[in-house]
């Protein structure tokens, strides 16, 4: 088929002259590295990879989210129409399943959307940051783009939290305080009394809790959205629900804060499989319960092995543990050899030689431990070798 519009030499040339500039606050930032491993995994290899490197639950979705998706592709499967702008029956359950009214609560295309969509609702150029780190840095990324000014604070130990050094990193031009509970990659939990304390102290700022973990560790600042002006929570389905593929998540929030993120915020971004999913995810808590539970129990199973074999390895309120290995590259390189995928964090601050090893169920736990054998095996005929 011949196109209905060529351009013209003379245009064509001057297309080479310039290209498009990104905006002081883009060109400043480092683009956010995910370290994925799917580009290097065969789903369908010998033996099965163990894909524990992103935190995402190591099993499939509940057999009712997949009916329910099944169901809607075969009888309904109106793909061609957008999805529902409301996520009306999603947000009904959320409210049961949150206890916040329907009006405090914003369903999102993941909980990172969320992150974002408040970046650009409440940052202007120069505007502070006060972010406790280690932490989740894609959030950095949101922020930098507006051109804010954040200030990462590191207290003496990482995996402690340390109050006092956030409370004395607050002032007047605090626009937003970051708050990951359990943090990302430390385990640090900031229970709601504490958060109050911040919300409280800097009045003017929006305090956002990152609850990704929640469901793990149970402790929640859901509480303080109808009672503190400043205080947003933000939630994913990506976790514990095992649907990261369909990204859904949502935020809790005051009624005027999600007011004022309705002015950017488009409606549209949350797909209908994924609306679907997640209803349907929130239908079958047996299944969730025990995930957790599995998980829960497995921790301890794997903080176990690695204190055995003299590594230290510190269990989180999440779904992961850190752990303190003798070379953080070899050691990744070695468990890749065995198709396991872990994250390195020793280039973190604070983190040298910490890998992050996602958690899932016993047996599957029984299995890593199995390989790490080996991965421990060949370390220690590289170290005599050298």
């Amino acid at each position: 088929m011949t196109p209905p519009w060529r351009p013209t030499a003379e245009i064509t040339a001057r297309a080479t002259e310039a290209a498009p500039a990104p905006s002081k606050s883009a060109a400043s930032l480092r683009p956010y590295r995910p370290a994925s491993s799917l580009e290097r995994i065969d789903p369908h290899g010998d033996p099965e990879p163990m894909k524990l490197d992103w935190n995402e639950s190591t099993l499939a979705p509940s057999e009712l989210v997949l009916e329910r998706i099944h169901a809607f592709l075969k009888n309904t499967h109106h793909l061609n129409w957008y999805p529902d702008q409301h996520a009306s029956a999603l947000t009904d359950s959320l409210v049961n399943y949150t206890g916040v009214s329907r009006d405090s609560i914003l369903v999102t295309s993941g909980s990172d959307a969320a992150l974002d969509v408040l970046c650009q609702t409440y940052l202007d150029p120069g505007d502070e940051v006060v972010v406790p780190s280690p932490t989740y840095t894609h959030f950095l990324a949101y922020a930098g783009a507006r051109g804010a000014r954040i200030k990462q604070v590191y207290g003496a130990q990482p995996f402690e939290m340390d109050l006092d050094s956030v409370m004395a990193a607050l002032s007047f031009r605090t626009k937003i305080v970051y708050l990951v509970s359990p943090s990302n990659p430390c385990g640090i939990v900031w229970p709601a009394a504490v958060v109050a304390r911040i919300a409280r102290k800097v009045p003017q700022a929006v305090v956002i809790v990152d609850e990704a973990y929640y469901e793990f560790s149970g402790v929640s600042a859901a509480e303080l959205v109808e009672t503190y002006s400043n205080v947003v929570v933000t939630r994913t389905f990506s976790k514990s629900f095992g649907i990261a593929g369909l990204r859904v998540g949502y935020m809790l929030a005051p009624q005027a804060v999600i007011t004022d993120v309705r002015r950017i915020f488009n409606p549209k971004s949350v797909n209908v499989l994924g609306q679907i999913a997640a209803t349907a995810a929130l239908d079958d808590m047996e299944y969730l319960y025990s995930y957790v539970n599995e998980v829960s129990r497995a921790k301890p199973i794997l903080a176990q092995w690695f204190a055995e074999h003299g590594m230290e390895a510190r269990e989180t309120a999440a779904n992961f543990l850190m752990v303190k290995v003798p070379h953080a590259g070899t050691f990744v390189q070695l468990c890749e050899d065995e198709k396991v995928y872990i994250r390195d964090r020793s280039l973190e601050p604070q983190l040298e030689r910490y890998v992050r090893i996602s958690v899932g169920t016993i047996e599957q736990t029984q299995e890593l431990c199995a390989r790490l054998e080996r991965v421990v095996s060949r370390m220690t005929q590289l170290a005599h070798s050298a």
